[in-house]
């Protein structure tokens, strides 16, 4: 029989291990941590405070304190979001965000300008992409596309978020109250659209118009390095756009930096249904390293923004 070339392993002796006493031993949570009973709350206030003080929790009050101390300070508060924070029925929360310095700048994806129409337009939006891509439907909306071409047709040289803004006024759409891009010019307040040819419905129709498009889009990409610029002692938070916002915020920062910006300490927030590789290194991580404050929240929009936003306007 061939001789082992392996020592055999003998079993640990634990008769020989050192134990140290729990009255000693650092605890990560403690009873003053722990969750209060809901039926005890009589205030949303009391809910949050309620709230147990681990992981999330921290990160979430973490933001809130933020953004409020920016609002009170008058520093910049950016929003960066992706369509899918429209289609969940978001517009009245950011709204009145923006009502109390809490949202000083809006910056989105072109499906988000065409959610934030159609619903001061028609009071509706969203299709069923599935349906209609089977028999090339999907996307054809006439009345979309032909605003959209005229409003960058004729104002498209202000920018594409200012264009959609002032079209919207223009037409006197009945739910203008409800859309984004009209209450930030209501209010003054900077807001673009970062559109990637390709990527919206309008550019499937015949008023499509690339140099307009292109144009309005550029316009704004100067505007948010301008914002960014503003950031140091502020607030950005990229809510569910997990690629094209991720990436003109990283551009527009390299940009501020780059004209002589002072863009260090400040906070930078990514909200999620789950975190993209992006908007984590993109929005959170590198961004914050010469000294910002860098969060990650994981949860449904429709749930998360509207508690935060509340725990926001209780601090102010």
């Amino acid at each position: 029989m061939r001789k082992s070339l392996n020592k055999p392993v003998l079993p640990a002796d634990l008769s020989r291990i050192r134990t140290i006493s729990i009255k000693t031993r650092p605890s990560k949570v403690s009873a003053r941590d722990l969750a209060c009973v809901p039926g005890k709350h009589k205030s949303f206030r009391s809910f949050e405070q309620g709230l147990p003080d681990i992981l999330a929790v921290k990160q979430f009050r973490a933001l809130a304190d933020a953004i409020a101390k920016a609002a009170k300070a008058r520093k910049t508060v950016l929003w960066m979001i992706g369509a899918h924070v429209i289609k969940t029925g978001l517009s009245r929360v950011l709204i009145e965000l923006m009502e109390r310095r809490a949202l000083t700048a809006l910056a989105m994806n072109g499906a988000g300008a065409i959610h934030d129409f159609e619903m001061a337009m028609y009071g509706k939006t969203s299709e069923d992409v599935q349906k209609g891509l089977k028999d090339g439907s999907f996307g054809m909306a006439r009345e979309t596309g032909e605003f959209f071409g005229q409003a960058l047709a004729f104002h498209g040289q202000s920018g594409y978020g200012s264009a959609v803004g002032e079209a919207l006024d223009e037409a006197g759409v009945p739910n203008r109250k409800l859309s984004l891009l009209w209450n930030c010019r209501r209010l003054g307040l900077t807001a673009t659209v970062h559109s990637a040819i390709g990527t919206d419905i309008t550019h499937q129709q015949p008023t499509a118009r690339g140099e307009d498009i292109g144009t309005a889009s550029f316009m704004d990409f100067r505007k948010i390095c301008a914002v960014a610029g503003t950031l140091e002692g502020g607030v950005v938070v990229n809510a569910g756009s997990a690629v094209i916002m991720p990436e003109v915020f990283l551009k527009s920062l390299t940009v501020a930096r780059n004209l002589g910006g002072k863009v260090k300490k400040f906070t930078a927030a990514n909200m999620d249904m789950i975190q993209h590789y992006r908007p984590r290194l993109n929005v959170v991580e590198r961004p914050t390293a010469l000294g910002g404050k860098p969060i990650i929240l994981t949860g449904h929009h429709e749930i998360m923004i509207p508690l935060l936003a509340q725990a926001v306007l209780d601090r102010l």
